[in-house]
């Protein structure tokens, strides 16, 4: 097995491509860098089974599996909404990325349908979907005069940066800001506030792409290409739950 990391990058993505048609695979699991699917192309003219990982499709002659990453922007910002948090950034990754836009797109949807101004919402957006960018991100929100109440983040990775940088400016959460991530990572139930985060069903993810490769791979005339797409699932952690304070007792 044969792994490359594109980094979001769509030249190192090409290279990897051009690596495993060099190589001559017999099949690909690709999670494009955006939506154009030229490198899919190529491979698939140069008779390489492929499966697109984490990016829906309609196209009828390519197998994908994904999760619907509307619905889970939708989750994390209904849950907000429902917990009385007002000021909501979002921090996002770029435009061209896939999973970003879907989870803005839930996210609006969950403004709308809660009845809400559309400005309850606002969206920041950063260079990569890192622990770096989450850093810059909280610092740019502590510099406000005005900060938001709650933040939900494309992934957990932007999550646990601006956890990091909240923490060490003494700023609590969830009582000052709270804060969902996306992914449920292993460290996001190990972080300093246990972090809230959509799930994604990873296991059954990779498992069913991998069937489906090794199964257009072993029998082409016979196969039949399928579009997967699971539902996530919204866990909810300390990081966005409102903290309940014991009501004083009325003196005799």
């Amino acid at each position: 097995m044969i792994l490359c990391n594109s980094d979001e990058s769509p030249q190192r993505e090409a290279r990897h491509v051009e690596l495993l048609a060099e190589q001559r695979v017999h099949g690909v699991l690709i999670t494009p860098v955006d939506t154009d699917l030229a490198a899919v192309r190529r491979l698939r003219d140069r008779g390489m089974s492929v499966v697109l990982l984490d990016h829906p499709t309609t196209d009828p002659d390519l197998c994908a599996v994904a999760v619907d990453d509307r619905a889970g922007g939708e989750l994390a910002v209904t849950h907000l909404l429902a917990e009385g948090y007002e000021r909501i950034v979002m921090v996002n990754g770029p435009a061209r990325i896939h999973q970003a836009r879907q989870r803005h797109e839930g996210a609006v949807d969950a403004v709308r349908k809660a009845g809400r101004d559309e400005g309850v919402l606002e969206e920041l957006r950063v260079p990569a979907l890192n622990v770096v960018s989450g850093q810059r991100a909280a610092e740019q929100l502590l510099a406000r005069s005005t900060r938001p109440d709650a933040v939900f983040c494309a992934n957990d990775l932007l999550a646990l940066g601006v956890l990091q940088v909240l923490v060490r400016a003494g700023v609590r959460v969830p009582e000052d800001i709270a804060i969902v991530g996306y992914d449920d990572i292993d460290f996001a139930a190990a972080a300093a506030v246990p972090l809230t985060s959509v799930r994604q069903p990873r296991q059954q993810i990779g498992r069913t792409a991998a069937e489906l490769v090794i199964a257009e791979t072993m029998t082409p005339s016979e196969h039949v290409h399928k579009h997967v797409l699971f539902a996530p699932e919204l866990v909810v952690r300390e990081s966005s739950r409102r903290v309940q304070r014991p009501r004083r007792r009325a003196r005799d």
